[in-house]
């Protein structure tokens, strides 16, 4: 790595985390922002020819397709993104000597323990999206002979894109009522605070292996625009309170089986990257501060 700073290309960059990565990035780091117009992870020949171009030190790969319900009808894309594209990654980093971040999902378990999960538990992922994803890891894993680190995480929102707080948002402005699943139960989780994670793990050169991390707290889906709701509408950013009736998962089906449980340990996460991480509603709050009023 160069004395005083670095260089860190990032995949994804258009993405949610990617954009906060941006956002946060420490000022002695130069910043090869990714998106996936600018790079298809699943053309490993592109793939090498922009990361030996641009010599990172660190390659941080949050680039995925997680539309989770689609890629039960589009498995093929999925395995091309979700596991080839990060074994491609991984591989053209190890091959310019940079190091490999790479951001999983707590989607890789059931769901089933009834307890957080460690890094070390075993896998075992509901859907393709999951599988996928865990395909990804163990492809990494391979590729960097261990070396890599993979953060898992859950539950991701942000001020941008596509995710739960926004179309809560959107739903609450446009319908009289709304019902939200109740019976699943996680860790909502702050792009932003996820991203700051990131930066610390670059900070450490050694670590490798796996790791958890979100934001403080659990909390099911009803709970989660419960609180949406009730933050917004101190914010000014709803202008009335509608009533949200929770729901079960089986009067809610989707394509994709979701786990009922997915709560991650953060314990190692937390202590080797500067957590532990405030409360998911704390995180909640300072986001929606930063939208724009009714």
């Amino acid at each position: 790595m160069r004395p005083g700073r670095g260089r860190a290309l990032i995949t994804g960059a258009g993405g949610q985390v990617g954009l906060e990565l941006q956002a946060t990035a420490p000022a002695d780091w130069d910043i090869v922002p990714c998106r996936s117009a600018d790079l298809d992870i699943t053309q490993p020949d592109l793939v090498d020819q922009v990361l030996k171009d641009a010599r990172p030190d660190v390659v941080i790969n949050t680039a995925a397709y997680t539309r989770v319900d689609e890629a039960e009808q589009q498995p093929d894309r999925a395995q091309t993104v979700n596991a080839d594209g990060a074994g491609n990654v991984a591989r053209s980093a190890i091959g310019i000597g940079a190091r490999i971040i790479h951001l999983s999902t707590d989607f890789v378990f059931d769901g089933r323990q009834g307890s957080p999960y460690a890094p070390g538990d075993l896998a075992h992922p509901l859907g393709v999206y999951g599988r996928t994803k865990l395909e990804g890891e163990r492809q990494v894993q391979e590729s960097t002979d261990g070396g890599a680190l993979i953060l898992r995480t859950a539950w991701v929102y942000s001020a941008h894109g596509s995710n739960f707080v926004l179309t809560m948002l959107r739903l609450m402005r446009e319908k009289t009522s709304i019902g939200v699943v109740a019976d699943q139960v996680g860790s909502p989780t702050w792009a932003r605070s996820l991203a700051q994670a990131l930066w610390a793990a670059v900070d450490q050169p050694t670590l490798r292996g796996i790791l958890h991390w979100t934001d403080a707290g659990v909390a099911s889906w009803y709970d989660f625009a419960e609180a949406i709701q009730e933050e917004a509408l101190s914010l000014g950013l709803l202008e009335r309170p509608l009533p949200i009736r929770p729901l079960q998962s089986l009067d809610y089906p989707t394509p994709a089986r979701r786990p009922p449980f997915s709560v991650l340990d953060k314990s190692a996460g937390w202590a080797a990257l500067g957590g532990p991480a405030p409360y998911w509603r704390v995180n909640l709050r300072c986001m929606l501060r930063g939208l724009p009023r009714a």
